[in-house]
């Protein structure tokens, strides 16, 4: 039941969210070099590693360090990283991991 909740919920949002998701996805594109999406390595069930997608915030010669690690975290935001980022749009893709059933809207987190 907790699966058919997940995809009819997740197809529902998505719907909704397809045209600003794909607002967000050119302002991405156009505002710097790189690929709209990044994808992030996550433990999901099991210890399972899976791929979550989230749009780009940063820019694409930033070390491959945690945020909280870096020294001025700001200095390596796209020009739209940070609006993305403090409005959580940049988390969108993740009804993908939803849908694919890597993630769920509600359950146990890692």
């Amino acid at each position: 039941m907790k699966r058919i909740i997940d995809l009819l919920l997740g197809i529902v949002i998505l719907l909704l969210l397809a045209v600003p998701m794909l607002l967000i996805a050119i302002s991405v594109r156009i505002s710097s070099k790189g690929p709209v999406l990044y994808w992030s390595d996550r433990v999901g069930k099991n210890n399972t590693i899976y791929q979550m997608p989230k749009f780009r915030s940063m820019l694409i010669d930033t070390p491959v360090v945690a945020t909280h690690l870096m020294n001025n975290p700001d200095s390596h935001l796209s020009p739209i990283g940070g609006f993305l980022r403090h409005s959580s749009l940049d988390e969108l893709p993740q009804l993908f991991s939803v849908l694919k059933g890597d993630m769920s809207f509600v359950g146990p987190r890692p």
